[in-house]
């Protein structure tokens, strides 16, 4: 029997809507704990309840608490575990997830946009279809996976795209890398190989900033008086800056605060391309870290994990540009 530990977290998943307001919110009792799931013959399921959070409330110390118990699991007998979890922000503790632990076993997270008794609810099928991912072979070595809506997604580059909709979890450029069917399950990508660190702490402010037209340096400048530990840049096209926002940067660069570039674009890489005030070649030699691939709450967290790795400037700059 493969055993899989079921860790559950809260979010729409565990939520009920109430018929008078309504509203959603947590319901006093995980609906998942006692209902009728259909799982693979070989499977045991060990469920926890490891806390019940809307997701917007999740912190990185939550996420720690995750990778602590899944540590744990790695020493047992456990072979795979799933996680359900509020969607809002179900992205970052997956790759959270991926880059502290990665392909030690399978981890899927899967969740819901439609609470319990709401009609047309996912929740049972995704968790259902979770199950069935973390308990194949074929999901080895494939890092963490996030399973909804009969698609599976590697934590690295999912997003969540909109609001309500029940295929809102979308892979840009790439797409998902397998589906699952009636009575398959299909992977069709593979990912490349990529450094994690098992840290420890989570300890950082990294506040994240986006950029726009007619940007000035007047945030920069606030945060280059204040204690920050890195800062994320939403910067526009494949990486680029107005000019107007160029001397307060600086200023941070000065402080051997890490600042690392993402695009704001929904596809594509942000990569120094442009040669002119502000465009990305000036940035990179300025010594901005480019990351490319990753949407910025992403990089944050990858920024967080550096640092709290204890990752020298060089090392840093190589984990965060992979």
């Amino acid at each position: 029997m493969k055993k899989i530990l079921i860790l559950h977290t809260g979010g729409t998943i565990a939520m009920k809507e109430n018929s008078l307001t309504g509203g959603v919110s947590p319901d006093v009792a995980n609906p998942l704990l006692d209902a009728e799931v259909k799982i693979p013959e070989n499977v045991d399921l060990i469920m926890e309840d490891i806390f019940n959070l809307p997701s917007p409330h999740i912190m990185p110390k939550h996420m720690l608490q995750l990778k602590e118990r899944i540590n744990q699991a790695l020493l047992s007998d456990i072979q795979g575990v799933v996680i359900t979890h509020g969607t809002d922000t179900l992205e970052e503790t997956a790759f959270f997830l991926d880059s502290t632990i990665g392909d030690k076993l399978p981890i899927v997270l899967t969740g819901a946009m439609r609470s319990s008794n709401e009609l047309g609810s996912d929740g049972l099928y995704n968790f259902e279809s979770a199950i069935r991912v973390a308990s194949c072979d074929e999901a080895k070595d494939k890092g963490v996976l996030v399973v909804m809506n009969d698609e599976i997604h590697s934590a690295r580059y999912v997003t969540k795209t909109h609001t309500t909709n029940v295929a809102t979890f979308r892979t840009p450029t790439l797409g998902p890398i397998g589906l699952i069917t009636k009575n398959r399950i299909l992977f069709m990508q593979e990912l490349l190989e990529v450094q994690r660190l098992d840290i420890a702490s989570v300890e950082g402010t990294i506040p994240i900033v986006k950029a726009y037209a007619g940007m000035q340096g007047d945030l920069l400048e606030a945060l280059a008086h204040t204690k920050v530990d890195g800062l994320v840049i939403e910067a526009l096209g494949a990486g680029n800056l107005p000019p107007q926002a160029l001397t307060a940067l600086k200023k941070l660069l000065v402080q051997k605060i890490p600042v690392v570039l993402v695009s704001r674009c929904f596809n594509g890489i942000a990569e120094p391309v442009y040669d002119y005030e502000g465009g990305g070649k000036d940035l990179a030699n300025m010594g901005v870290i480019f990351c490319n691939s990753i949407n910025s709450q992403k990089a944050r967290l990858k920024l967080l994990i550096a640092i709290n790795g204890g990752l020298a400037e060089e090392n840093l700059i190589q984990f965060m540009t992979q």
